[in-house]
């Protein structure tokens, strides 16, 4: 189970670092603008990360969703429910093709490549990619998390190993870029809903994927400090070398090319693949969201949405960040009052359906594993508990047998939750 809730934790991640957190343009415009008070700003974002990654992945869980209006028509009212959808439908390909910008400029920047090209790449390995089973496609969300958060630390140690700094004199240097925002702490609820309304509908997807609400819980709780560490770690060191990257639109990758060329190389990649993690997770949310469990409607959708992000992607990486992000940021905070609304709301529910899957695996396990015995009474509190879980009954106990059988019963520990289900 610690292995499922890691590849949780690395898909989340994955999600929801792309273009901006992970080559910095994000973090400089929208809070080392303000100096050393976006430092601190930058630490609360982290905190809003790690408290809402876990509520999102948990809802998608409780709901099984398959994508974000199994959740929306649940949990608010018809005209909030139209409003968010609609406003995650719009954000997810915006972001989406703003991502397709940032892997051209990403490329620009390290290897001379025209423009087009590292967007002409991106939007034909979300295309490719988009014809994989979702076990593999959540593998290949993760794959790389490890990776840039070894590279942010090595960035972020070669800058302050051994080294000073005159912080008076950067935060004057910081001081004279262009925030999109009129404060750093607008700043914070402005980013992180931009954040929660961009990746919320593969989250929930996600999430949906995931039978257990306890590793659901995990997952998300340590996708969210993943972030919090790499977005924390990011500022610090942007902040440090503010004064040869501030014009840059890929600041990371600018200060990485004094480490070593090798190093820029390997890591101007690592960018370019959580660009597309984000832009792959975009594009199939937008997509699914039309064609539910129809995957051969999923997959022309996914490709129209793609062709038409790449042809709107060459506005510009930089001018694209400073003015759709704000817009997008304002209508998330909707979304996150909702969503802290219905945490607030559900806890207790949440707990009881936790408890109900988890007693259900444990009876399923009694009549999986041949050195147990399934006796009838157990049969008939199996069939109780799939009448009180929040997921339809037959749904809900067919999920149970499968996940047992696929697991393998001997794998799965017991465990005897204290739970009614008269």
């Amino acid at each position: 189970m610690r292995r499922k809730y890691i590849s949780i934790a690395m898909a989340y991640v994955g999600i929801v670092v792309g273009a901006g957190l992970s080559s910095g343009q994000d973090i400089m415009q929208y809070f080392l603008s303000y100096g050393t008070l976006g430092i601190i700003g930058v630490l609360f974002l982290a905190i809003l990360h790690i408290v809402f990654g876990k509520i999102i992945i948990t809802i998608g869980c409780y709901f099984r969703s398959s994508n974000h209006q199994d959740v929306l028509e649940k949990i608010t009212h018809p005209i909030v429910n139209r409003l968010i959808d609609y406003s995650l439908i719009i954000s997810c390909f915006i972001v989406g093709f703003v991502m397709f910008a940032g892997a051209g400029s990403n490329l620009s920047q390290q290897f001379g490549l025209p423009f087009w090209v590292g967007t002409l790449i991106c939007a034909v390995l979300t295309i490719v990619v988009a014809f994989m089973d979702f076990q593999k496609i959540t593998q290949v969300l993760g794959v790389f998390t490890p990776i840039i958060i070894v590279m942010i630390l090595i960035v972020c140690g070669y800058t302050f190993i051994g080294k000073s700094y005159d912080f008076k004199a950067l935060d004057e240097i910081a001081s004279t870029i262009e925030s999109p925002m009129p404060n750093v702490w607008m700043a914070v609820i402005n980013y992180y809903a931009l954040c929660a309304i961009s990746a919320v509908s593969m989250a929930f997807v996600l999430g949906g994927s995931v039978l257990r609400i306890g590793v659901a819980e995990k997952g998300g709780l340590l996708g969210g400090a993943i972030i919090g560490f790499i977005i924390s770690a990011a500022a610090i060191t942007i902040f440090a070398n503010i004064d040869s990257v501030k014009d840059a639109d890929i600041p990371m990758l600018e200060i990485v090319k004094n480490i070593h060329p090798a190093f820029a190389f390997v890591y101007a990649l690592t960018i370019f693949a959580l660009i597309f993690n984000t832009a792959f997770s975009l594009f199939y949310a937008f997509a699914k969201r039309f064609a539910g469990r129809n995957e051969r409607k999923l997959k022309v959708i996914l490709i129209v949405s793609v062709l038409i992000g790449f042809g709107l992607s060459f506005c510009g990486f930089k001018t694209l960040v400073a003015v759709m992000y704000p817009i997008l940021g304002y209508i998330g905070m909707l979304l996150l009052t909702v969503l802290g609304i219905t945490w607030i709301k559900e806890k207790k529910n949440i707990l009881t359906e936790k408890l109900i899957r988890r007693k259900m695996i444990n009876l399923a396990v009694k009549k999986y594993d041949d050195d147990l015995y399934y006796s009838l009474r157990d049969r008939e509190n199996f069939n109780r508990l799939g009448e009180k879980s929040v997921i339809d009954t037959e749904e809900i106990k067919n999920e149970i047998r499968s996940f047992v059988k696929d697991v393998g019963p001997e794998n799965i520990p017991l465990s005897e939750p204290s739970i009614s289900w008269r």
